[in-house]
C-alpha cells in the first residue's frame, strides 16, 4: 500500500482538526463546509488502512470511535471497519477495535502495513509523525489543496 498523508494546516502553521471542541479539545476550526466534506469523503474512500500518532489516535478514538453509526458516512465507515495502526511508545491497550500499536523501531513497523496489498495507508493529522516520516516510508510526491476565505 502507498503511504499518503492528509493534514489540515493553517497558513501560520497550526495543524488541527476541523471539528469543534467535541472532536478536538484544543477547539478545532469549526468551519467544515459541504465542499470540504465531499473532498474528505473521497479521501477516506481510498483508504485500506490508517496510521496515526498516539495523540491523533486518541482524538479520533474518542470521537469517530465513540459515535454511533450514522448510516451514511464514508468517513465513519472507513475508520470503524478498516485496520488502524498507532505509532506509540506509551499506548499499550488501544480502546478502538481493529487497532495495532506500532512501537520500537517505527520506521520498520510502518513497513508492515505498507507491505500489504491494497491502495492507501492514510496518515491523518498526527503532526509529530507527519514531520518525522523518513524517506524510507514515504513516496516522493504529495498533493496539496489550499483554500482561503
Amino acid at each position: 500500500m502507498e503511504l499518503t498523508t492528509t493534514a489540515q494546516v493553517s497558513v501560520d502553521g497550526v495543524m488541527q482538526g476541523p471539528g469543534g471542541r467535541e472532536e478536538d479539545e484544543r477547539g478545532g476550526w469549526a468551519h467544515f463546509d459541504d465542499e470540504a466534506s465531499t473532498v474528505m469523503d473521497e479521501i477516506y474512500q481510498r483508504a485500506d488502512a490508517f496510521l496515526f500518532g498516539r495523540r491523533t489516535y486518541e482524538i479520533f478514538a474518542g470521537s469517530w470511535g465513540a459515535w454511533a453509526d450514522p448510516g451514511d458516512s464514508p468517513i465513519w465507515t472507513a475508520l470503524n471497519t478498516l485496520p488502524k495502526y498507532v505509532a506509540s511508545t506509551t499506548l499499550t491497550e488501544p480502546r478502538w477495535a481493529n487497532t495495532t500499536v506500532l512501537s520500537g523501531d517505527v520506521a520498520a513497523a510502518v513497513g508492515e502495513p505498507k507491505a500489504k496489498p491494497g491502495r492507501e495507508v492514510q496518515l491523518h493529522g498526527s503532526g509529530a509523525l507527519f514531520r518525522w516520516r523518513p524517506p524510507a516510508v514515504c513516496n516522493p510526491h504529495h498533493v496539496t489543496k489550499c483554500r482561503s476565505r
